[in-house]
């Protein structure tokens, strides 16, 4: 990870907080939880996307020798967190397990608290997205469309040596991530008297999964277990649990 990938991950960290505490505001909720609840769910969050990328490492990884085996072998690697990556499914549970014991030891609502956290969650991760351009990583499938990234050759997968231009899936998501953003600001404008506490929380899980469940498509740096694209059936689990608490939510509002 470089310098400048690292202030991005600051900045997006930073920004999704400020947004969470201003709607805090909205829902007579105390904004000051916010910035303590949001420590513990970066920490947590970046823990378990270390330890997803780790039981499933990417192909550029294993091209690496960065396999599950090698990191339990050497655990100082495991613990350097700029060697290999991180794993977004693993951040969604590290930092879903963090918020239910946050609110378990402070008595706070944890729909509700999700709800205000939903807003900054897609403005985090769109800026965060940026660092992904400075590490030439999170591309797609190769193209000859006029927004295609130029990659570095020491940066191309193996078999893709002589490619030189590709899909910015980095920046398909950080789009994706704004345009979630943006709908969740609307919903809770146009619906605010008649969505059920949670209902908020869960459309941004759903779109998001949804969103990453089609780039998958276009990813060529896939992480496989048994032929499997397990991120892809990852986000496709937790869509179809999002959509139907979600709607299960919505009939008893």
């Amino acid at each position: 990870m470089n310098e400048g990938s690292g202030i991005f991950i600051a900045l997006g960290v930073a920004c999704g907080a400020l947004l969470s505490a201003y709607q805090a505001k909205r829902y007579n909720h105390n904004p000051e939880i916010i910035y303590y609840v949001f420590l513990p769910l970066t920490i947590w969050g970046l823990i378990g996307a270390r330890l997803w990328h780790i039981f499933t490492p990417p192909l550029s990884s294993v091209q690496l020798g960065l396999t599950t085996q090698h990191y339990l072998s050497h655990p100082i690697d495991a613990l350097a967190l700029w060697i290999g990556g991180f794993g977004m499914p693993g951040a969604i549970l590290g930092g879903a397990l963090a918020l239910y014991l946050f609110c378990r030891k402070y008595q706070q609502p944890f729909w509700r608290l999700a709800d205000i956290l939903a807003f900054g969650f897609p403005l985090a991760q769109a800026l965060g997205r940026l660092t992904n351009y400075f590490n030439q990583e999170l591309y797609g499938l190769p193209t000859n469309l006029p927004w295609a990234i130029y990659i570095e050759p020491e940066y191309r997968l193996s078999g893709y040596e002589r490619i030189e231009f590709y899909h910015p899936l980095f920046a398909y998501e950080m789009i994706l991530n704004l345009i979630n953003l943006a709908l969740l600001l609307w919903l809770s404008k146009k619906f605010s008297s008649k969505l059920q506490a949670g209902v908020l929380f869960l459309f941004y899980l759903a779109f998001y999964s949804l969103a990453r469940f089609l780039l998958e498509f276009l990813r060529l740096d896939v992480s496989l277990i048994n032929g499997i694209n397990v991120n892809q059936a990852f986000f496709m689990t937790l869509f179809a649990f999002c959509s139907a608490l979600a709607a299960k939510r919505l009939r008893f509002a």
